[in-house]
């Protein structure tokens, strides 16, 4: 993400308008988009500051709720982003997006995998089975003449729309 400007060149951007040139003229000048200057003043009409606005979201809403938060991730750590959202609105009356609670709690230190390296079901016997099976077995068939394989494309895709 780009960087905002120095007041310094917003000040000389205010000033440079003030003397009676237009925006884009002003944009011209100093390099800058004529949007940024029409924000600029219309910032300054509105607070009567030419500063950047503070950026970072809601991390610092967020932070006040932390104990809360986690205690929450703990009590349940199977609960989605989206839940975990509506429970914070629900508990505390602060909105926050799914998005924003994921990166606050993996700055907290709390992260968690969707997915185990190795199935459960690789520890069944049945299955335990099976794949020596195909391991000792079948692999080394299918090894030995690859050009036996079948490769079969279940994308979805419609036949009856290809050229003929």
């Amino acid at each position: 993400m780009a960087k905002s400007y120095s007041i310094d060149l917003r000040e000389k951007v205010a000033a440079f308008v003030d003397r009676g040139h237009s925006c884009r003229e002003a944009a011209r000048v100093f390099g800058v988009s004529a949007s940024f200057v029409v924000k600029l003043l219309a910032k300054r009409r509105a607070t009567g500051s030419l500063a950047a606005s503070p950026r970072g979201g809601t991390v610092g809403k967020l932070h006040s709720h932390r104990h809360f938060l986690i205690e929450a991730v703990e009590a349940k750590p199977d609960q989605t982003m989206p839940e975990l959202a509506a429970l914070l609105l629900a508990e505390r009356g602060v909105r926050a997006a799914p998005a924003t609670l994921s990166r606050f709690l993996i700055r907290c230190g709390l992260t968690r995998k969707k997915k185990t390296l190795l199935a459960t079901e690789l520890q069944r016997a049945d299955v335990a089975t099976e794949r020596r099976a195909w391991i000792t077995r079948r692999q080394p068939r299918v090894r030995a003449q690859p050009g036996r394989l079948i490769f079969l494309d279940e994308t979805s895709v419609k036949t009856n729309l290809t050229r003929l």
